[in-house]
């Protein structure tokens, strides 16, 4: 149940950094930083609400997601691929092993992978037709 939370607010986080920068013209930056300052400050005055595990997880799924909500909008991600890579990064968040600790950075490097494979994984669904063709042409070339 807990893991299924932090999925929530793992797509919630990616989704509304990208929607408030794009609707109200401000960056995406500002954007993630403002969202995950509001949600951090509930909880920090709220932390009651739900149990300690949620309480201390929550902002920081939610902060993480929102660099995923950062990407540019020149790349048309789209909303639906945000919310994957939104609902993939607090799975690894939860399951990464010890080697982020002390780097700094993980947010950010879990939040960068998440987007890169969903990215990665639809384009792969969406051209497996010219995918295909390469294949067929490469070995082809081989046999030659």
């Amino acid at each position: 149940m807990n893991i299924l939370i932090l999925i929530i607010f793992g797509i919630l986080g990616a989704v509304l950094t990208f929607y408030v920068s794009e609707k109200f013209k401000i960056s995406a930056v500002k954007s993630s930083a403002l969202l995950s300052l509001v949600l951090a400050l509930f909880f920090y005055f709220f932390p009651s609400v739900v149990n300690p595990f949620l309480s201390k997880n929550i902002p920081l799924v939610f902060f993480g997601t929102s660099f995923i909500g950062m990407v540019s909008p020149q790349i048309k991600v789209g909303y639906k691929r945000l919310a994957i890579s939104g609902a993939i990064f607090p799975l690894l968040f939860i399951f990464k092993s010890d080697f982020f600790e002390g780097f700094g950075g993980a947010l950010g490097a879990l939040a960068f992978i998440s987007l890169l494979a969903t990215l990665g994984f639809s384009d792969l669904l969406m051209n497996k037709r010219n995918i295909l063709r390469s294949i067929v042409y490469v070995k082809n070339k081989v046999n030659k």
